[in-house]
């Protein structure tokens, strides 16, 4: 052997040394791979339909990479489902209370909420769409509308009529189509469906995406399988489970029922829950917080009243405050007049009179930096509805059948913070 020859180590010196190479590369990817699967969590609760194009695309691979531990761990959490295709990524979300209608589907460039009128001409344009050819023209969309309409007796029997004859019927289709481009069901090729609403002669071309299409409806029933004839049987049967025989089930079916109101709703508040709930919740707090922490990075936030996973960041959240503009002004100084009513001990009703007359005082403050259409007359009237919108799909206010709404305890972590740039001005008084 000469004297410059290599010693190499043993075979189980060597093997050691490589396992624990390893583990140091474990080490320092694991925080890389929890980090990743917390944005992975945080984009599916923001948007449960992602496309791989858009301004989805970043997430769309990024549940493409970690998709067997975000499967698993929605189907053991929240009993929720994911489909992931090469076309589309689709969290199959079922509310924990299928007769929260307090977040609408909302028009994706003005942010309003869908109307009768808007969810019913989207239901006919996905039948329509998913027995048509894989391109569309919006005109061709509106005539099977039509049609639809016209061969259907059921609709007029409930005073149910639309028509392009009119700037508004026009305007609720547009809705519709802003929201199908929205979501990936359609591609846009050619034209503008913006010009519609003023101009019917105006077309535009379409692709139609099939693969997302197929997974808009979320249900664990088909619809064509449900015998029930009114809305509420009808619902309940596209979202009924199977019924726990057994305690290890009830508590199963306890601990999905707080994991989605915990990631789907804003705040759980322990009024709504009965005696048996609230003791599960009681024992089972201290551990199911902490996983829910840990695999989304909200922070639980517990008080008397109720729980929050609170989104510090706003990585988890579609509608939050504060928000800019008139409305979000608007929204954050009704926020703060209610809240303050709280404070003082008032926890009673306020009538919607109350608040339209509220919201006039503000608009005569403010004016000066809100846009020229908040100060036209009747004006209080659409920003109360708004406003009011916002605060209920937030949890902050209830409303009530009544015309009125209750503001709830949560309301309380809100306030206007006050700032030389949002001053009020003077009230303007005129006299004859």
């Amino acid at each position: 052997m000469s004297s410059d020859a290599t010693i190499r180590p043993p075979a189980p010196t060597r093997r050691a040394a490589k396992r624990a190479l390893l583990a140091r590369l474990r080490e320092e990817a694991e925080p890389l791979i929890n980090e990743e699967r917390r944005n992975a969590v945080c984009a599916l609760l923001q948007n449960s339909l992602l496309v791989p194009a858009g301004p989805t695309a970043a997430a769309f691979a990024l549940v493409r990479r970690h998709r067997e531990w975000l499967a698993d761990w929605f189907a053991h959490y929240a009993d929720w489902s994911l489909v992931v295709t090469a076309e589309a990524v689709r969290l199959r979300k079922i509310p924990a209370d299928s007769s929260d209608a307090t977040r609408p589907a909302v028009d994706p460039l003005h942010h309003e909420p869908f109307t009768r009128s808007r969810y019913v001409l989207l239901c006919l344009a996905l039948a329509a769409l998913e027995r048509g050819d894989r391109q569309i023209t919006l005109g061709r969309l509106a005539e099977h509308l039509a049609t639809a309409l016209a061969a259907d007796p059921t609709f007029a029997a409930a005073s149910f009529s639309w028509s392009l004859d009119h700037v508004s019927g026009r305007r609720d289709f547009v809705h519709v189509l802003r929201l199908l481009v929205a979501l990936g069901v359609l591609r846009r090729l050619q034209g503008d469906e913006e010009r519609f609403v003023h101009d019917r002669q105006s077309d535009a071309l379409y692709n139609v995406s099939r693969p997302v299409l197929s997974l808009l409806l979320t249900a664990r029933r088909s619809p064509s399988l449900v015998a029930a004839a009114d809305f509420p049987s009808r619902l309940a049967a596209l979202l009924e489970t199977p019924h726990p025989d057994t305690p290890d089930a009830r508590n199963r079916a306890l601990r999905t029922r707080f994991v989605r109101r915990l990631l789907d709703d804003p705040v759980l508040y322990y009024d709504t829950l009965d005696d048996e709930a609230r003791a599960y919740l009681d024992r089972q707090r201290g551990f199911l917080l902490p996983d829910l922490a840990a695999a989304t990075g909200l922070e639980p936030e517990v008080r008397a009243e109720g729980i929050a996973l609170v989104d510090q960041d706003g990585d988890c959240t579609d509608s939050g405050l504060p928000e800019e503009g008139t409305e979000g002004h608007l929204t954050l100084l009704l926020a703060t007049w209610l809240a303050d009513r709280l404070r003082a001990g008032d926890s009673g009703p306020v009538s919607l009179a109350a608040l339209r007359a509220q919201t006039a005082r503000f608009i005569r403050q403010h004016r000066h930096h809100w846009r020229r259409e908040a100060a036209e007359r009747g004006a209080e009237i659409p920003l109360t509805e708004l406003v009011v919108t916002r605060l209920a799909g937030l949890a902050l206010v209830e409303r009530l059948p009544d015309y009125a709404v209750r503001p709830r305890p949560a309301l309380g972590r809100f306030a206007l913070r006050p700032s030389a740039e949002l001053a009020p001005a003077e009230e303007l008084h005129f006299t004859s």
